[in-house]
């Protein structure tokens, strides 16, 4: 493995399980430091010692404590070079808008937006004070496109990511910081598992739909974020960086 991230520092929020996880495999891996932040303790330790990095425990929708991750990454390791908000989640009480409650709207709107606008706004002056940084923040591919099988707030909170992302890439360009949304397709993650459980017919409807014929490995998105994490995207800022199987760019898909 390339060693992209030698002496850099990592911070990856929803780091216990899933692509955060794999994440931090990847990014130690390729040689950084990283900081394990997750609200479950036994994961996101389990993730951490797994690495050997630090773990976090944080509820990132508050605001002090997402402050406290930064502080301590900084405390640790001298620095704070590489930020993935990856926290998400995906209720089922999260379905078609004429079903999705108000309580159901507002939690997955702080989980999976707010807790991103935290996060950016904690690291940002640590990355100035560097004169450099990456900031990775896990939008999706729904973010660009409708789906029939709606998860209103989630898709809602995903738009959000993607133009917060990338008006912050703007803003802060030339402070050599880089901030750019990741957008996953659909991903075998015990996220994704745990949705079409309940629903097979559901799963079976959404994987038609994807060219590669196939969910994605989290490993797959985890090379991604190493990408634009490192030097070798120094030029991507701003972007809409889809890793999708192709599902956005279809119209039908082989058969």
């Amino acid at each position: 493995m390339a060693e992209r991230l030698q002496g850099r520092v990592g911070v990856i929020t929803g780091g216990g399980s899933g692509i955060g996880l794999a994440t931090a495999v990847r990014f130690a891996a390729e040689g950084a430091k990283v900081v394990v932040v997750d609200v479950d303790e036994a994961a996101g330790k389990a993730a951490a010692d797994q690495v050997g990095g630090t773990f976090v425990r944080a509820d990132v929708t508050d605001q002090e404590q997402v402050e406290a991750v930064y502080a301590t990454a900084y405390e640790t390791y001298g620095s704070v070079d590489i930020a993935f908000n990856n926290a998400g989640i995906s209720p089922p009480d999260d379905d078609s808008i004429l079903t999705t409650g108000i309580d159901a709207w507002r939690r997955v709107q702080e989980v999976n937006l707010t807790s991103v606008y935290l996060c950016c706004k904690a690291v940002l002056p640590y990355m100035q004070r560097q004169g450099k940084g990456s900031i990775i923040n896990t939008a999706s591919f729904v973010a660009v496109m409708g789906a029939a099988t709606s998860q209103i707030s989630y898709t809602a909170s995903k738009g959000g990511v993607l133009a917060m992302s990338r008006e912050l890439g703007v803003q802060f360009a030339r402070e050599g910081i880089r901030v750019n949304a990741l957008c996953p397709g659909p991903v075998n993650t015990p996220l994704l598992q745990e949705l079409f459980a309940k629903d097979p017919e559901r799963a079976a409807r959404r994987l038609v739909h994807i060219p590669a014929g196939r969910f994605a490995d989290a490993s797959e998105i985890a090379a991604a974020v190493a990408f634009l994490a490192s030097d070798d995207a120094s030029f991507v800022t701003a972007s809409t960086f889809l890793v999708d199987g192709g599902i956005s760019g279809a119209y039908v898909t082989p058969v």
